[in-house]
Order: C-alpha cells, then sequence, then structure tokens
C-alpha cells in the first residue's frame, strides 16, 4: 500500500484490503485503534476479530492495541517501515495494550 497520508490509508486502502482479503485479515485476529495527531492525522479503529473485519472512522469498541503518533512521523514509517522501532524508542511512536500485536501490523498494511 503506496498511501501518502493516514487518511488514504484508513480511509481508501486498509477498507478494500480488507475487504479483498478478509480470512488473511482475520488471521492477524486483534482490535487497532489508530491515534494520529497532527494535519492529515484522525482516529481510525481497525477491527481484525470479528467475523466481518472493517476499518472505521473513530473509536469504536475495545482496541487489543493502540498506535499513537504524529501524522508525519506515520507518513514516514509508511514509507520506510523499519523506522517505526526507532520512532517507538524515540518516545514519538505510543503503543498501548498488547505491543506484541504492534508487530503484526506490517501483515496487515502489506495485504493487497
Amino acid at each position: 500500500m503506496a498511501a501518502t497520508s493516514a487518511k488514504e490509508l484508513f480511509d481508501e486502502q486498509v477498507p478494500k484490503a480488507i475487504a479483498a482479503h478478509p480470512d488473511k485479515a482475520k488471521e492477524i485476529g486483534a482490535v487497532y485503534l489508530f491515534k494520529i495527531t497532527g494535519d492529515g492525522g484522525g482516529e481510525w479503529t481497525v477491527d481484525l476479530a470479528s467475523a466481518t473485519p472493517t476499518c472505521q472512522p473513530g473509536a469504536q469498541g475495545t482496541p487489543n492495541c493502540t498506535i499513537e503518533v504524529a501524522h508525519s512521523d506515520f507518513v514516514s514509517m509508511l514509507a520506510k517501515p523499519e523506522m517505526g522501532m526507532q520512532l517507538y524508542f524515540q518516545g514519538k511512536l505510543r503503543v498501548t495494550g498488547d505491543p506484541m500485536l504492534a508487530t503484526k501490523l506490517q501483515k496487515l498494511f502489506s495485504l493487497s
């Protein structure tokens, strides 16, 4: 997925990928809440644990893992996924809930 903004990724690309590959999405089996701050950001809930996986705007239900990051850092991470760990250790990427689920995000973003 070559998104240039969180909005494009979560409003268009992730829902299309989940719809095209629901079984692969359900293999991840978790609910994520993304809180992207700054211009182009927003909040999205990605539910990969339900019978029908979804990606919806806003905070829905109880997430297993919450990811908080500034939009500029999020865009950098989309371009270079390996930056996630670097941002985490710099305190620019916050993960609450189950941190092991954050390691499964690459699988989500590679659905296509």
